[in-house]
């Protein structure tokens, strides 16, 4: 399993929009979630900043053909607990690489985290969707916007900087004491918060950046966006990890954009590690 420091090694866009108002939002029956309608619609996908990785690079312009639904928030405790016992499942642990962001899970209107990729795509399954494709995710996530993030990391995420006990300055923390870095925000309780508590995007979803990362349907080839197709890509046919996305609570503010690729062992569970599903646009008339 890689360590969360790993994960901690440290993607502009105008959409088009068409056939679908962007943001109408419906109550999902089989989870009680809210889905936002997102509408068909080209981008640039990627980051064109020299400072981004490689993996983040070329920009390319992507198409998404058809309009989807994707979960307004992240799959909240309260609604992984409807799943767990429709199916007959348990909860994940609470408990991962020494993290405890929600002991016994009595936080419902928190993310789900601890869940590995099967578990994730087992829940949207049941709840009548998929996971999303990376190209879906970054669509959805930047929202029409120019810019990315498309807002004062503040106002629309939890980083680093503002998701523990006090208000840290993790940019400064990170570049001059990283051998510290993760100690320093455990002992500040750095944690994810209960969703939909920061300023959502224009299609109306929460937490796309910031508060923990999310599990994406596409396996990881960290040269995929020289050869992707330009509509709809799904990402590779197989690979050894799957892609997550968004940043997370432990990052400091860089990496919490659109663009960020990060990538886990499908099997492994992690605190930084949650999700939200898609919708196909008939399942939800």
């Amino acid at each position: 399993m890689r360590r969360v420091a790993v994960l901690l090694l440290i993607g502009t866009v105008a959409g088009t929009i068409s056939e679908v108002q962007p943001g109408t939002a419906k109550k999902n029956p089989k989870d009680g979630l809210m889905y936002a309608s997102i509408p068909s619609g080209s981008f640039q996908m990627g980051c064109s900043r020299e400072d981004c990785p490689k993996n983040e690079r070329p920009e390319h312009k992507v198409t998404i053909s058809r309009p989807f639904w994707i979960g307004k928030t992240e799959v909240t405790v309260g609604a992984y607990k409807r799943f767990a016992e429709a199916i007959g499942r348990s909860m994940p642990p609470d408990t991962a690489e020494g993290y405890s962001v929600n002991p016994d899970w009595k936080g419902d209107e928190m993310p789900i985290v601890n869940v590995t990729w099967s578990d994730a795509a087992d829940y949207c399954q049941w709840a009548g969707g998929a996971m999303p494709t990376e190209a879906q995710w970054e669509y959805a996530a930047r929202g029409g916007s120019s810019s990315d993030p498309y807002g004062p990391l503040d106002e629309i995420a939890w980083t680093a900087s503002n998701s523990g006990r006090e208000h840290l300055d993790a940019d400064s923390i990170f570049q001059n004491d990283k051998p510290h870095y993760e100690e320093i925000l455990k002992s500040n309780g750095n944690a994810p918060h209960e969703v939909g508590q920061k300023r959502p995007n224009a299609f109306g979803l929460y937490d796309m950046i910031g508060n923990v990362a999310e599990w994406t349907n596409d396996w990881v080839d960290p040269s995929y966006y020289s050869q992707s197709p330009e509509v709809d890509p799904s990402g590779p046919v197989t690979g050894e990890a799957k892609v997550l996305r968004g940043g997370h609570f432990l990052y400091p503010s860089q990496p919490n954009r659109a663009s960020k690729r990060l990538w886990n062992d499908p099997k492994d569970r992690s605190p930084i590690g949650g999700f939200r599903c898609v919708l196909p646009d008939l399942k939800m008339k």
